[in-house]
């Protein structure tokens, strides 16, 4: 029963930080539709960026100019790549991420090479103690933001300007257009906003217990795949629960590897997609998403 806990508590905390790169994928899918591929590869750049600066910068300096580096090569897809064929259907749009997300993570694995950058975050390998149990305090850190993130989005998009552009975007571009929405300006700053999320994501997904930036922290991050689609690719909310239970399904995966060694080793790796296929066959949407979202 101890072990049981212990693993529940660190699948929460891992949880939280999937549900923040879910986020990320949730706000490019509502203002344009696209499924970002990429994503994997910004929160890359971002956590490199963070981490090669923070000697010289200090950690929450490095931190800003990462999600700012991220932010920006987001923002840069979509102004330069993406807004000149946005016209064509969701899937082309969303092997062109694809592609984008292999050239950028190739650069930056031939600049990573076989190295492993420290992230420089102050919690280091501190860890909380809650009774017989410990948790590291990256993860309890990454829970607080991810839901500090995630009340000031849900509250931006009900009860501001950007919010209901954002949202008249999603449902009917072309009428939205016509009502004076700019769209391009709602695109852009979805990627920007959902780059910088991904490099903050990226710091805490690369703090302890993992051992820093290396050049399978992107292809690693796509493991929230699973969590925007099983939330729903246009929920908020969705995302925060996608992402726990992807983070409590991998956990509990690992920690009881021997005893599910009959369903072969890695299991942990495999798991939230295997719960993706099974939310998929039941809800296509996912468990919040709405019914007209069209999957790729």
């Amino acid at each position: 029963m101890t072990e049981f806990i212990e693993l529940t508590i660190n699948g929460f905390s891992l949880g939280a930080i999937y549900a923040l790169i879910a986020i990320g994928f949730v706000l490019v899918f509502k203002a344009t539709g696209v499924v970002n591929f990429a994503h994997g590869s910004v929160l890359l750049l971002g956590a490199y960026v963070t981490a090669r600066t923070q000697e010289d910068l200090g950690f929450w300096v490095a931190l800003v100019v990462g999600a700012a580096v991220a932010g920006a090569g987001a923002a840069l897809i979509d102004v330069l790549l993406m807004r000149r064929v946005r016209a064509v259907d969701a899937g082309t749009l969303a092997i062109l991420t694809l592609g984008i997300d292999i050239v950028l993570a190739t650069e930056l694995t031939r600049r990573i090479g076989p190295d492993i950058f420290p992230s420089g975050a102050p919690w280091g390998s501190e860890v909380v103690r809650m009774g017989d149990y410990v948790i590291p305090e990256t993860r309890v850190a990454a829970a607080g933001i991810a839901i500090v993130i995630l009340t000031a989005f849900y509250t931006a998009f009900r009860f501001t300007d950007w919010g209901i552009a954002m949202r008249a975007a999603a449902a009917d571009g072309r009428t939205a257009a016509l009502m004076g929405v700019r769209l391009n300006r709602v695109a852009a700053g979805a990627w920007a906003l959902a780059g910088a999320i991904a490099a903050v994501a990226g710091v805490f997904f690369t703090s302890f217990p993992a051992p820093g930036v290396d050049n399978a922290t992107g292809l690693s991050a796509l493991a929230a795949i699973p969590a925007a689609v099983i939330g729903g690719l246009d929920s908020l909310f969705g995302a925060l629960v996608g992402g726990i239970m992807v983070g409590l399904v991998a956990t509990y995966c690992a920690g009881y590897q021997d005893e599910l060694s009959f369903l072969g080793r890695g299991l942990g790796e495999i798991a939230p997609y295997t719960v993706m296929l099974i939310v998929l066959l039941i809800r296509p949407a996912g468990l919040f998403g709405s019914r007209g979202v069209t999957r790729v």
